[in-house]
């Protein structure tokens, strides 16, 4: 899978594309992306996937996002996309005018592009779905996905996260909420307590879900089960939230590598504790809870 930061650095001619933010890459972008897979593969063509990265929201209105550039294309090649033109949105990019963006589309000559019915582009939001018709031989536009209810969209997801609704905004994502990073050096305070953790550091514009979970992690060495903390670090209220994790069964040094937490169950939330004792009493029952609730979870 090739990557590029604009349609311009692609040599890929009459090829099937796909165009969205795909934040989260969640139950309607994953419709989206599987008929873009589709009709490439039953048309011989290459496909393609032009998104955007941060949201725009996260530029303009200071939103989290739910997925990292490095996060977005790891979901994105479950539909392998010849290539990912990821381009660098910022207030500057902004201030493209869609007469521009249309242009470098159409020098791709793409056979289809595939969008969301409500897809804006340019200046102003000022492109559309009118502005984007004469460029493909076909355009496909895609509605809001509903699942249970509820429409799925990526501000949705946020809230179930913020709320610790980490059941639903798995359900609307059609996975597990991932988090990605690397380990760093923390205080020590869970080896203390017999509970050692990897403090993740995470972008502080990633949508972390507060609370104490049932999780399981991509490490180096394997896949373990584990349970996660996440919140305000006492000692700095004012910062992000930190992410901590503690892997069952595992015995080594993490420390400047990469993990991928996935969050399956909400334990509870977090809380303060009268001593040590109270908190390492808290912290056995948190881990029987999670390995219960992990129980069905292939590692």
């Amino acid at each position: 899978m090739r990557v590029v930061a604009s349609p311009d650095e692609l040599d890929l001619r009459r090829g099937v594309v796909a165009i969205g933010n795909f934040d989260g890459v969640h139950l309607g972008h994953r419709m989206l992306l599987e008929r873009m897979r589709e009709l490439a593969d039953a048309e011989g063509r290459d496909a393609i996937v032009l998104t955007f990265f941060p949201p725009a929201k996260v530029v303009f209105a200071g939103a989290s996002f739910l997925s990292s550039a490095e996060e977005k294309l790891t979901l994105l090649r479950r539909f392998d996309p010849e290539a990912v033109v990821m381009i660098p949105f910022s207030r500057a990019y902004a201030l493209t005018d869609k007469a521009t963006f249309a242009d470098q589309l159409g020098r791709l000559d793409p056979y289809a592009i595939i969008v969301g019915e409500d897809f804006r582009f340019g200046h102003g939001r000022a492109g559309g779905l009118t502005d984007l018709s004469p460029i493909p031989d076909r355009l496909e536009a895609f509605g809001l996905r509903s699942f249970e209810g509820e429409v799925v969209k990526s501000s949705r997801i946020r809230e179930h996260l913020a709320a610790g609704r980490i059941d639903r905004a798995n359900a609307l994502l059609g996975a597990p909420y991932r988090v990605t990073g690397e380990v760093v050096r923390g205080d020590a305070r869970g080896a203390s307590l017999g509970f050692p953790t990897a403090n993740v550091r995470t972008d502080p514009r990633k949508a972390l879900p507060i609370g104490v979970y049932a999780v399981s992690v991509e490490a180096p060495s394997g896949t373990f089960h584990g349970m996660a903390n996440v919140g305000p670090r006492p000692s700095f209220p004012t910062e992000p939230p930190s992410l901590e994790v503690h892997l069952f069964d595992f015995d080594g040094d993490l420390y400047d590598r990469s993990l991928t937490t996935s969050f399956h169950s909400y334990l509870r939330s977090q809380r303060r504790f009268e001593g040590l004792d109270d908190l390492r009493r808290q912290l056995g029952r948190d881990a029987e809870d999670a390995r219960a609730a992990l129980r069905e979870v292939p590692r």
